[in-house]
C-alpha cells in the first residue's frame, strides 16, 4: 500500500509511469462513476419532481435555450434502453420498427417544442403548480404522465394556464420530458 501511496503522490519516485497510470486509471474510473451530468439511472439529465422539471423548462424558455430544452427530454438512446423494450409496440407481433416510432414522435416532439419557443420563449414565468390531466400510464420501469398544465405567474402578476410540454417520464422518482407534443 505503501508503495502504491508513493507511486501515486511522487510520480518518478518507485515506478513513474506505473504511477502515470494508475493516475489516469483512477480519474477515468471515477469519471465514468459520476457519469452525464445530472444523470441518475439510465435517464440523463433528469430532475427530482414535476414542479423541479417545469421550472427548469420555464428557465430553459425564458433564455431561449434549445440545447437546455433537448436535455431535459428523452434522447434517442434513452427511448430505445429504456422506454421501447417495455411499449406494446416493440413486440415482434406488432410489427413496428424502433426507427419508425422513434422517428414520428421525436419529430412531432422537435416541431411543438419550436412553437412553444415561438409563444413562450424570452417570457419570465414563475411557477405555481403542475398537473397532468391526462392517464399516468405504468410501465413497469417506468411511469408516463400525459397532459401536463404548468400554472404560472406572469411579471406583472398575472397567472395563466400553459402547455410548455405534453407529457413527463417518471423513473426511479426522478422524471424529465417524455415528449413536447402538447395535443
Amino acid at each position: 500500500m505503501d508503495r502504491l501511496r508513493t507511486e501515486l503522490t511522487h510520480p518518478g519516485q518507485g515506478g513513474g509511469a506505473r504511477a502515470g497510470a494508475l493516475t489516469v486509471l483512477l480519474f477515468v474510473t471515477l469519471l465514468s462513476a459520476c457519469g452525464t451530468p445530472g444523470s441518475h439511472g439510465p435517464l440523463a439529465y433528469t430532475v427530482d419532481s414535476p414542479e423541479a422539471l417545469g421550472r427548469e423548462v420555464l428557465d430553459a424558455l425564458s433564455r431561449r435555450d434549445r440545447a437546455r430544452l433537448d436535455e431535459l427530454a428523452l434522447s434517442e438512446e434513452e427511448f430505445r434502453d429504456v422506454v421501447w423494450p417495455q411499449l406494446p409496440a416493440s413486440r415482434p407481433e406488432r410489427g413496428w420498427p424502433f426507427d419508425y416510432v422513434w422517428g414520428d414522435l421525436h419529430q412531432k416532439s422537435v416541431g411543438y417544442l419550436g412553437a412553444t419557443l415561438e409563444g413562450l420563449g424570452g417570457q419570465r414565468l414563475e411557477l405555481i403548480g403542475i398537473r397532468f390531466t391526462g392517464e399516468t400510464t405504468d410501465y413497469a420501469a417506468f411511469l408516463v404522465h400525459e397532459d401536463s398544465i404548468l400554472d404560472v405567474r406572469t411579471p406583472a402578476g398575472e397567472t395563466r394556464r400553459i402547455r410548455a410540454f405534453g407529457s413527463m417520464i417518471e423513473h426511479d422518482g426522478r422524471v424529465k420530458v417524455f415528449s413536447y407534443v402538447v395535443d
